[in-house]
């Protein structure tokens, strides 16, 4: 992750500018992750969160099944358009201003980006994250088998069911641990990138306004987003938060806390890091599309 601001000539601190074609860019980049091989990623790890037995061949089979081809791009439209399409600028805005004043008042770069990144992920999750995540999810687990002979209801009827019946809190179930994961991630994410980077520039001798290579930038969010993913057993709970497979063992209202214990009764901590390997593929993915085709 590179720095949101820059320091000036005369060293203070230049916040840097988020304009609109910025903008239009990262909106590009994350409709291009997700529509190749973002949203395939997001569903087996959502399987394999929500199906805490099946192994990855299991997972990629049982997706398989509900729609070929198809079944691996359940949610793609609309929620993880729309996700992917104002997320970045959720992020950048928040970061940016939340690192620029931490830098003022005297923060390293370090531990502003950590608090750019914590305090621009929850925004993004209360915005528009966590609604489009339990959208998704509720599309990747529900039944999808006819009933009667009648048709299985689409992405939309689905949300217009989950409104009238619960309303807002229907639509945003999970939210706060969608917000926990987003806090968590984008703060170790921007944090471990940083170290990574500072290690990269004193073993090729680049100066702090140096602009690192397409490969040592890739290499540093990658590592970043990977080692991000120590948070997956929040994910997993915000999966069965939003989840709507039937299980009639689950308990009627879920928190955090008896999400949480209740994953651990029935599949003990590896069930609690289902679903880590294609989400640290989907992080490696991001950072590809990201790093390396922004700088284009």
């Amino acid at each position: 992750m590179s720095p949101l601001h820059q320091s000036a000539p005369d060293g203070r601190i230049k916040k840097r500018d988020v304009g609109a074609s910025n903008l239009l860019l990262g909106a590009s980049l994350n409709m291009f992750e997700v529509t190749t091989l973002g949203q395939p990623l997001e569903v087996i790890k959502t399987t394999m969160a929500a199906n805490r037995s099946d192994s990855f061949i299991t997972a990629l089979r049982r997706v398989w099944s509900r729609g070929g081809v198809a079944g691996y791009y359940q949610g793609l439209i609309p929620w993880a358009w729309i996700e992917a399409s104002t997320k970045g600028a959720v992020l950048l805005f928040v970061a940016s201003e939340v690192e620029y004043h931490a830098r003022t008042a005297g923060a390293s770069e370090f531990l502003s980006g950590i608090a750019g990144g914590m305090v621009g992920g929850a925004a993004q999750a209360y915005a528009t994250v966590g609604f489009c995540t339990c959208m998704k999810t509720a599309e990747i687990t529900r039944q999808k088998q006819a009933a009667a002979g009648l048709k299985p209801p689409g992405a939309l009827e689905t949300f217009v069911t989950m409104f009238r019946t619960e309303g807002l809190r229907g639509i945003n179930k999970g939210v706060n641990a969608v917000a926990i994961r987003q806090v968590t991630n984008w703060g170790s994410r921007f944090g471990f990138s940083r170290l990574v980077e500072d290690a990269i520039r004193k073993a090729t001798n680049k100066g702090r306004e140096e602009r690192l290579g397409v490969v040592e930038k890739i290499l540093a969010s990658g590592v970043g987003g990977a080692l991000a993913s120590w948070n997956q057993p929040i994910e997993v709970i915000r999966v069965e938060m939003q989840s709507l497979k039937a299980d009639p063992n689950r308990p009627t209202k879920l928190s955090i806390g008896s999400t949480f214990r209740y994953i651990y009764a029935q599949s003990g901590i590896r069930g609690l890091y289902r679903g880590v390997t294609p989400r640290i593929g989907l992080g490696i993915w991001q950072t590809v599309c990201m790093v390396a085709l922004g700088d284009v």
